[in-house]
Order: C-alpha cells, then sequence, then structure tokens
C-alpha cells in the first residue's frame, strides 16, 4: 500500500480537495521511495561521525592545530542544529520535494568544496554549509515517507529509516578510519559525491509531493517570524557549542563555555514562550498536545542520548586504553550494525501483534541489562567480547527505534507532519550529543577519582605494591636493565598499569549509570496509548 487514506480527510468531509486526498497515489514504488530519501539521509548521518577520525589529518594539511580543526566538527553540528526545527516551514515555503531537492544538490556540493579545501577557514565555512543544507534532509525524508505509507504499513516503512539511523553513526568511524589510513582524508567528503548525484536524480524520478503539500505551499503566507528564528538560532547554536566545545574547554571553568550556555538558556526559552504565543510561528509547538508524540519525543530523546554516547564510549575505550587502531576499534562496532540490520525487521513484523508500548517498554529493559553486561569489563578484555558488547546492546536498540517512531506519529493530524518530523529528528540529534558530552565528561571525571583513590594503595607500606615493584624490576634487570633503568621502567610500568585500571573502572561506572537510565525510562512508556501502532486501528489517546 502506500499513501495515507486512514488519516486523509476528517471523516464525512465530501469536498472535491479531500476526495482527491483520499484517492491520491504515488506513482512510483513506495518502498522504492522510502530507500532512495533514506539514501539520501544515511549521507548526512554518515558525515556527523565519519570525519571524527581524520582530524589529526585533517589538522596537519591545512596546517592548524588539533584544537582548531575541531571547529570544523563544531561548525556542522552549529548549523545542523538549527535547521532541523525550522525544516518544517522551509518545505513549506519551498516545496517540500525542491527543499529537499536543494538540501542534497548543496550537501553534495559543499561535500565536494570540503574535499578539495586548501585552509582551516574554507573548511569551516564549507562545513559550516553542508550542515546548513544537510539538516533538512532528515525531517523531510520522515515527511515524505509518513505522507507515501498508510499507517498499518509505516512500521515497516520506519525500519529502512532506522537501518540508515542506527548503522550510519556506528559506520562512521570505521569508514573513516579506513579511508584516512588507506587513501586520504579528502575522499571521507569526496565519497558523497557520487551518492548525492544519484540520490538528486532518483528522487527527482520517483518523489512527488501530494496534493495537500502543494496546497498548503500555494495558498500559504509565508511571512517570515524572524524573532522565532533569531531565538533558535541563539538558543540551540549556542548549545551546540556549548556541547561540543565544553570538553576541551574544561566546561564551566571557561568563560567563553559559561557564555553559551547562559544565551543557550535564553534562547530556548525565550524560543519557546515566543514560538507558543506567536500566531505564525516558525515551528509549530502545540503538535506535542499529542500524547502519543509528546511521550515518543521524551523517548527519542533518551535513545539518541544510549545511542550515540554507547556508540561512541566502547571505541574510545578501546583507542584509548586498549591500544586499538581507528580501523579495529571501529569494527568492533560492526557486528552489533549487522544485528540490528537482522532484528528490525522481526520487530518490525511483531509491531501489528503487540502492543507498541510493551515492545518500547521491552527495549529499554533489554538495553539496560546489555549495558549492566558491559558493566563486567576487565583491562583483560579481548575483540570478541567487546563485539558481543556493542551487539547486546544493539539487540535492545532494535526493539526501539521502529516502534517509537511508530507511534509517535500515529495519532497526529496529517497537517502537523512536517513540523512534528523536524522537532522529533532535533530531539534525537541534540540528545545525541549531550549524551556523547555527558558520557566522556563522566569517563574523565570518573577516572581522575578512581586515580586518587587506587594511588592510596602505592606506597612503601602495602606488601602487595611492594612486591609487585620488586619483581617488575628483577624481570627488567634480567633483560640487562641497570638497578635505575630498571626501577624508573618499573614505576613507569605499575603508573601505565594503574591508569588503564582507573579508566577501566570510570567506564564501569558511566555502563553501569546509562543502564539505570534505561531502566528508568521503562515505566514512562506506558504514558503511550494503549493499541497497536503498526496495525489497521490507530493507538487510542494522545490528543
Amino acid at each position: 500500500m502506500s499513501a495515507t487514506t486512514e488519516d486523509a480527510a476528517p471523516a464525512g468531509d465530501s469536498s472535491p480537495d479531500a476526495r482527491a486526498d483520499a484517492r491520491w497515489r504515488p506513482a512510483a514504488n513506495p518502498w522504492l521511495i522510502a530507500v532512495v530519501v533514506t539514501s539520501a539521509a544515511f549521507m548526512e548521518i554518515l558525515d556527523t561521525t565519519i570525519v571524527n577520525v581524520s582530524l589529526p589529518h585533517i589538522a596537519g594539511t591545512v596546517s592548524a592545530s588539533y584544537d582548531e580543526a575541531t571547529w570544523t566538527l563544531t561548525s556542522y553540528l552549529v548549523a545542523n542544529g538549527i535547521v532541523l526545527p525550522i525544516s518544517g516551514w522551509l518545505g513549506r515555503v519551498f516545496g517540500r520535494k525542491r527543499y529537499f531537492l536543494t538540501c542534497i544538490a548543496m550537501f553534495t556540493i559543499c561535500s565536494l568544496l570540503c574535499g578539495i579545501a586548501n585552509n582551516l577557514g574554507e573548511m569551516i565555512i564549507f562545513r559550516l554549509l553542508q550542515g546548513f543544507f544537510g539538516g533538512g534532509l532528515q525531517p523531510n525524508q520522515q515527511s515524505i515517507i509518513l505522507d507515501t505509507f498508510e499507517p498499518s504499513q509505516r512500521g515497516k516503512a520506519f525500519s529502512v529509516v532506522a537501518v540508515a539511523t542506527i548503522v550510519a553513526p556506528v559506520l562512521g568511524p570505521t569508514l573513516g578510519g579506513w579511508i584516512t589510513d588507506n587513501y586520504s582524508w579528502r575522499w571521507v567528503f569526496l565519497i558523497n559525491v557520487p551518492v548525492g548525484i544519484a540520490a538528486f536524480f532518483a528522487v527527482t524520478a520517483l518523489v512527488e509531493d501530494p496534493p495537500w503539500v502543494k496546497r498548503e505551499h500555494e495558498r500559504g503566507d509565508w511571512s517570515i517570524d524572524y524573532i522565532g528564528l533569531a531565538l533558535i538560532a541563539i538558543g540551540l547554536g549556542s548549545l551546540e557549542v556549548m556541547l561540543d566545545r565544553g570538553e576541551d574547554e574544561d566546561w564551566f571553568g571557561s568563560p567563553m563555555i559559561v557564555t553559551f550556555a547562559i544565551l543557550a538558556v535564553v534562547g530556548i526559552i525565550g524560543a519557546v514562550v515566543w514560538l507558543l504565543n506567536t500566531k505564525k510561528p516558525v515551528v509549530n509547538l502545540r503538535t506535542f498536545a499529542d500524547r502519543n508524540f509528546a511521550v515518543g519525543s521524551v523517548v527519542i530523546f533518551g535513545i539518541g542520548a544510549i545511542l550515540y554516547s554507547s556508540a561512541v564510549l566502547i571505541p574510545q575505550l578501546a583507542q584509548q586504553r586498549l591500544g586499538y587502531t581507528a580501523t579495529w576499534a571501529g569494527l568492533v562496532l560492526s557486528p552489533g550494525a549487522l544485528f540490528i540490520i537482522v532484528l528490525i525487521p522481526f520487530v518490525s513484523r511483531l509491531l501489528p501483534k503487540i502492543q507498541t508500548r510493551y515492545l518500547i517498554g521491552f527495549g529499554f529493559f533489554l538495553l539496560g541489562c546489555a549495558l549492566l553486561y558491559a558493566h563486567t569489563l576487565t583491562p583483560q578484555v579481548d575483540f570478541t567480547t567487546l563485539a558481543l558488547m556493542r551487539a547486546a546492546q544493539t539487540a535492545g536498540l532494535a526493539f526501539l527505534f521502529v516502534p517509537n517512531s511508530t507511534i509517535a506519529f500515529s495519532t497526529l493530524p496529517r497537517e502537523l507532519n512536517p513540523d512534528a518530523s523536524a522537532l522529533y529528528t532535533m530531539f534525537r540529534n541534540i540528545s545525541g550529543s549531550i549524551g556523547i558530552s555527558l558520557a566522556t565528561a563522566a569517563v574523565q571525571e570518573q577516572t581522575q577519582v578512581h586515580r586518587a583513590y587506587l594511588s592510596q594503595h602505592l606506597n612503601p607500606f602495602n606488601p602487595n605494591y611492594v612486591d609487585l615493584l620488586a619483581r617488575t624490576k628483577d624481570s627488567l634487570a634480567e633483560l640487562g636493565r641497570s638497578a635505575a633503568q630498571a626501577e624508573s621502567a618499573a614505576m613507569g610500568m605499575l603508573n601505565q598499569t594503574l591508569n588503564t585500571q582507573a579508566a577501566i573502572l570510570a567506564y564501569l561506572d558511566v555502563f553501569f549509570w546509562c543502564a539505570i537510565a534505561a531502566f528508568c525510562v521503562v515505566p514512562l512508556t506506558l504514558l503511550f496509548g494503549k493499541g497497536v501502532a503498526g496495525g489497521k486501528g490507530a493507538p487510542a489517546g494522545g490528543h
């Protein structure tokens, strides 16, 4: 099946427009449309993580420090975060298909410009533009899928979206590391060019705006809500800068971070108050009056935070503490990505048979158990165990993304889909930034705490420490080291062991806290309306 018929028009509405809406079907195969629009979004999601491992190489090429090079990440995230919530409005102003094609074309051109950039200034500007146009891809992709498929088919359609949303952040570091190690960092950007060109022509040929989208564009009053736009730009832009630069700048010990934090709070609160009270807001926050969408937005915030932070924690541990290369650290995530591709179709088949909220609750419970399993981490952990830990986490994620996306939009009026898609994607992306920032900051903080505690045992009055130090010195002396060299090397080795153990304990703490957070979300899933989002009937409640 294809177009949305259940919510095509209000019951009893026999106007010509309502009858035309009810008869509308996309000319192309809906599944082909889903794959095509998702390929464009996949390209953009991949770019949020693929560049990270290439930063040292980029810094060297453009004669910049690593800290300066990180602004290529920050600029992308800032522009992306600002555009996400207003992408529904931009789609109405320019026409959804036209805006989607513009985003694909400009994202592709900016990728080419990033790939041939010769200095840091050029790179930052091109990444800023890339994030600006990339921000419109995910929300419009979701809107197109919502209008292309009937509610009973959306669960299966969102399975395609889930593969892109969950697999792309996992694939990014692995692919970026492999390309950088074997070719050049420039190809991290240049690979977008053929994909973008193919997606542009495929969308041109297959995607069409439904009649209700065309009518809204043709009769709309597109006066610009300058105040709403400014507040969103200040609030979300400052939030992204704070989250992305906080760790490097010592968080609130930095006047810059304090300034951006204040601007973020003022901008976000001001935007919410303004958007709720102005007559023609740039984004309609009243979408949250729908209970299922409001709960779904809270849940996707949790999913995004856990998805992105857990995708960073394990590779970070592998690289920084276990000596893995960027490529091998990325490969630790690969079995989990394959696992989720297998599980998502299975979960989609369960959607019409089990209450959706129970599936989501089970997913968070499973995720919490997997994070507790990661709490068994030791300094001697091997590649297989790390891969299994990540695979266990993806099993929980498979039960979360598709059911939550399906039920979140199940009772929402069709005319709110564009703004809802923009807000839903914004929640997922911002929660990812928050999750990564909090997780990495917690690892650093807890490492220092555990190191301070463990170092208390390294003293001449501890017989275990004295015995270990003596045995290490004897082993080094047997290798031909002098007494002084052996003692210095032994102290260095024990210090390295201390740092590794402190870091492992810190990761255990963070995995445990993530597990508790996952378990705490389980009761919230009962706030969803009763019903089966993937079935013929919409879930009850919600308005």
